[in-house]
């Protein structure tokens, strides 16, 4: 038995104790952590053990359900994630001679942007650049990533914090968009009133007036629109306005590829609505990491192609 764990423990206690804490913090649960690395709960807790006994301090709060930093805990965390930040730079800037990019990117994104364009993007950036480990989080919610240990967050509409950093990646706006099939059949869509005449499907989101629908350069104007058919889903409205049961209002990101190809139409494009351009925040740093520069660079170029104007 004893065999056994020491080779278990052993294995961890080859990572480094800055690294190892590093990741525990970010982790909800031992659990968690032992199944990133793909040991025991019992060895991770042991090595932990062993890190809080050389230091002389209790940095977690262990419980069954989630993991608590001590306020010791909290300052060994945001020390070790500084060095090795430092260190992730100081290896990225030895390779540049190389042009090697080396080091870990994290990224959070909202859900529907994320999984249709940031995924498959972030993927073609790690087969091009093999020694960059991509870590991606996706949430229904947009979250302020100051003070976290996110390099990027993707956001539709800007976000205003004087410690990160904004680059624009895209231009979007919310349109109103229809099958043809539903057109056919439908009366005349002159102005933004007409849409009180007509089946809206409504989606619900980020708990805002989501019946709403605004238009003008800032949003000035609006019009309550109703119908029969409403989801928090994104992707199921667009099914659902694919299929002929009426309009929907959304972003160019989204629709911009249907209209291509002809599956839906947009009505209503003389009327400007307000924009919902698509930014890179990161923090604000005097030397953005090479890796995290080329990464928000390959997501411009890839979102221009996939979206189109």
């Amino acid at each position: 038995m004893f065999p056994k764990t020491k080779e278990v423990v052993m294995d961890l206690t080859s990572i480094d104790d800055l690294d190892f804490f590093e990741q525990i913090s970010r982790s909800q649960s031992l659990t968690e952590a032992a199944r990133n690395w793909g040991k025991s709960v019992s060895a991770v807790s042991k090595r932990l053990s062993a890190l809080e006994a050389r230091l002389g301090v209790q940095l977690i709060r262990r419980s069954t359900r989630r993991l608590t930093l001590t306020e010791e805990g909290q300052l060994y965390a945001a020390g070790a994630l500084a060095i090795l930040q430092q260190k992730t730079d100081l290896e990225e800037a030895l390779s540049t001679q190389h042009g090697e990019l080396k080091g870990s990117i994290t990224v959070h994104s909202s859900l529907g942007i994320g999984r249709k364009h940031i995924a498959p993007l972030l993927g073609e950036f790690a087969r091009q650049h093999p020694l960059v480990r991509v870590d991606l989080e996706l949430s229904a919610l947009p979250l302020n990533i100051s003070g976290t240990n996110f390099d990027i967050a993707i956001r539709v509409g800007g976000l205003s914090d004087s410690r990160l950093k904004a680059k624009l990646l895209a231009r979007n706006r919310r349109i109103v968009c229809a099958a043809p099939s539903y057109l056919d059949n439908a009366a005349p869509l002159r102005t933004t009133r007409d849409l009180e005449r007509h089946n809206c499907i409504v989606l619900r989101e980020n708990n805002g007036d989501y019946s709403l629908w605004r238009f003008g350069e800032r949003g000035q104007e609006y019009v309550d629109v109703s119908g029969s058919m409403i989801s928090d889903d994104g992707d199921v409205v667009t099914d659902w306005c694919m299929q002929g049961h009426g309009l929907i209002m959304r972003s160019t990101w989204h629709v911009n590829p249907l209209i291509h190809q002809g599956v839906l139409q947009q009505v209503l494009p003389d009327v400007p609505t307000p924009s919902a351009d698509i930014y890179a925040l990161y923090p604000s740093t005097d030397r953005t990491p090479r890796r995290i520069a080329a990464a928000i660079e390959h997501l411009r170029h890839g979102l221009a192609a996939r979206i189109g104007a």
